[in-house]
């Protein structure tokens, strides 16, 4: 049995895009970034913790664990605070380019690393009014979001340009993630 070691809707959806069955038990661990960690490093990290947390009590299923940051510059923006850092986020956001980060740790049964990996993309928003940033955050969906936005929601209509993978926006690169599954036999030809 391939278990998702993640709470949320979107890489629920994703990995259900892929046809493999799976079952959902979230872990819970501490997502703060450490003083100076890359946000790459940053998933790369909370996407094995997860995967390791769900594989110690699931000992003898596969386990999917994965996390996912926003990078401006060089600095994780993670889900914010309350809707005033949300609006902070967007505002900082607008007009420019950022890079989204999403890891992915697969466990075999008995909790081995049998796959990882780390996918970016590149997003630019269109420059934002504060007005529409702040009808975007009065619909509630920046809430919860890395970076205050979900791009296959309203918030797609923050964003110019796209590079890389779209699915790694939303939470999980199905690329990458599909090659995982299809190499460790969880996936049928």
């Amino acid at each position: 049995m391939l278990v998702l070691a993640s709470g949320s809707p979107r890489r629920r959806e994703l990995l259900a895009w892929l046809g493999v069955p799976f079952v959902v038990d979230a872990a819970a661990v501490d997502e703060r970034p450490r003083p100076g960690e890359p946000s790459a490093d940053l998933v790369a990290r909370l996407a094995r913790a997860k995967a390791a947390a769900v594989a110690a009590r699931r000992a003898a299923d596969w386990v999917l664990g994965a996390d996912t940051t926003v990078d401006l510059q060089g600095e994780t923006l993670n889900k914010p605070t309350d809707r005033a850092d949300a609006a902070r986020m967007l505002a900082r956001l607008g007009g420019r380019e950022h890079r989204v980060f999403t890891a992915f740790a697969l466990l075999a049964p008995g909790g081995a690393l049998r796959s990882a990996g780390v996918v970016e993309s590149r997003v630019r928003f269109r420059p934002l009014s504060a007005a529409a940033i702040a009808a975007y955050v009065e619909t509630g969906e920046p809430d919860d979001k890395a970076g205050a936005y979900a791009i296959q929601g309203r918030g797609a209509g923050l964003i110019d340009t796209v590079e890389g993978s779209f699915t790694n926006v939303m939470g999980l690169p199905l690329g990458a993630v599909e090659r995982a599954l299809r190499d460790a036999g969880l996936v049928r030809e």
